[in-house]
């Protein structure tokens, strides 16, 4: 997911990597924080890959600024990864918060359209995070309030992803 952070942000502008940093941990950090050790690394590797370059600017007060800018087939990679993303990229919230936030640099609505549909599918699977037995527990069935407040909160978070998913795929079909 950090990789294609990392080319979504630079399929919209050139950035140094502290900028890059920044916004990457803005749209993931709350839960996985991106330190320096392995932000690099992966930027390294996609360098590697050709799927961006680096320039070297003057700083503005002292050291020089490493400019990242996506190639063409850091463009084309994106939309490659997007276009077929991995089963736990569509069903982890984290991960799909990722591919839904660069889902735009797919330029074709039916190809949008298909991963929302992966997305949906899973959604509709019937799951819980607490189980009877086999059954899925339903919000109002634990005695614990606590474990009643997570079913509660995933609940409308789903519903809530759900009338956004047909609303939007609704668009898309046009």
């Amino acid at each position: 997911m950090l990789e294609l952070a990392i080319l979504g942000f630079l399929y919209d502008a050139p950035l140094h990597g502290y900028e890059l940093r920044k916004r990457i941990t803005a749209l993931t950090g709350h839960v996985r924080p991106v330190a320096e050790s392995t932000l690099y690394p992966a930027i390294k590797r996609l360098e590697k890959a050709g799927f961006l370059m680096r320039a070297t600017e003057p700083g503005a007060v002292a050291a020089p600024r490493h400019v990242l800018t996506l190639t063409d087939d850091g463009r084309s990679e994106l939309r490659r990864r997007l276009a077929d993303p991995a089963a736990r990229d569509i069903t982890d919230e984290n991960r799909w918060f990722t591919v839904l936030a660069f889902l735009r640099h797919l330029d074709d609505p039916a190809a949008q359209a298909a991963v929302l549909r992966r997305r949906l599918a899973f959604l509709q699977e019937p799951t819980s995070f607490f189980y009877d037995g086999d059954r899925p527990l339903r919000a109002e069935e634990p005695d614990d309030p606590f474990r009643r407040g997570v079913l509660a909160i995933a609940r409308a978070t789903s519903r809530a992803e759900l009338d956004w998913l047909h609303d939007t795929l609704a668009l898309l079909d046009d």
